[in-house]
């Protein structure tokens, strides 16, 4: 099933040190609510089902609401809300989601306790309003999936997290390895880590999950790496669509992952998984190089 992300308006009331938005809540208005729904429409022109509202914070929209309401009129079967979370600490507003339409709830929840979890992003309290939103979420009997990214602040608690998300019967979790473009660019000398230290913890963690019979993916994370876990691997299942970027509209977000935001190296043809696998975001071997990567040859 297609899907097409909507970014529906640029701030947030966190401030993520690896935020791939950068700046963009301080010049970017939000889309109002016809803007939307006339993304909607054409999108369901072009038989697209799915759809994601995300951002920024897309929960700080005053139309939010009204915006899934249209997408379930127009006859979208899964809806979906990319959120930090916090706001699904109050009980009544998921449930104003999902009575308005929403299918999937997707909080993120960067660490297993508030230390990790608040320092990341830079907003106090904000691990506690998630794990009460996850609850609530889940109290309704919601869908919900999970997003971490991976830093050097973060992977070695990957397998608590696990842990704690397997503990919160969540439906779904990806640990994403961090995109290094906006504030993570800023921020690269501390917050890169590399890929070969953190696997270990990667592992671990969707054994966790696995085991708990939890969907469980990962995201920007090569084959070379997940050697036995290629399963896991997000972007096979990653729904293809279009994105509706701040001032640009994307016609498909595979095509602008495999073409301009990964990178594969010339010995990665002698994988057996060239042909699927997107590499890394290009802006990593920048910062180490291709040592890292050793193309698999046999299963």
């Amino acid at each position: 099933m297609k899907r097409i992300d909507i970014k529906v308006g640029f701030e947030c009331n966190n401030y993520c040190d690896f935020c791939a938005q950068g700046n963009k809540r301080d010049g970017i208005k939000r889309k109002s609510l016809k803007e939307i729904t006339d993304i909607l429409k054409d999108a369901r022109k072009k038989d697209i089902l799915g759809v994601v509202f995300t951002g920024g914070e897309p929960t700080m929209h005053p139309n939010l609401i009204d915006a899934v309401k249209a997408a379930k009129k127009m006859g979208f079967f899964s809806i979906q809300i990319q959120t930090n979370g916090r706001r699904f600490a109050y009980y009544d507003y998921c449930l104003e989601l999902k009575r308005a339409g929403v299918t999937e709830m997707g909080p993120s929840l960067h660490g297993s306790k508030p230390e990790i979890h608040d320092k990341l992003t830079n907003a106090k309290g904000s691990f506690k309003e998630v794990v009460k939103g996850i609850i609530n979420c889940k109290k309704l009997g919601m869908y919900v999936l999970t997003n971490t990214v991976i830093t050097s602040d973060n992977y070695k608690d990957l397998p608590d997290l696990a842990r704690l998300l397997t503990h919160l019967k969540v439906d779904h979790f990806q640990f994403a390895f961090v995109h290094i473009i906006g504030t993570a660019l800023k921020n690269k000398k501390w917050i890169v880590p590399r890929k070969k230290l953190i696997m270990k913890y990667v592992h671990k963690g969707l054994d966790i999950g696995l085991n708990a019979g939890i969907n469980c993916f990962t995201e920007a994370i090569p084959y070379c790496f997940m050697k036995g876990y290629e399963q896991c691997v997000a972007e096979e299942v990653i729904p293809e669509g279009p994105v509706a970027d701040a001032d640009i509209y994307v016609e498909s977000y595979g095509d602008y992952r495999r073409n301009q935001g990964k990178i594969k190296h010339k010995k990665c043809k002698k994988c057996l998984y060239f042909e699927k696998c997107e590499g890394p975001w290009r802006e990593y071997p920048e910062i180490y190089g291709w040592d890292e990567f050793v193309p698999i040859k046999k299963l």
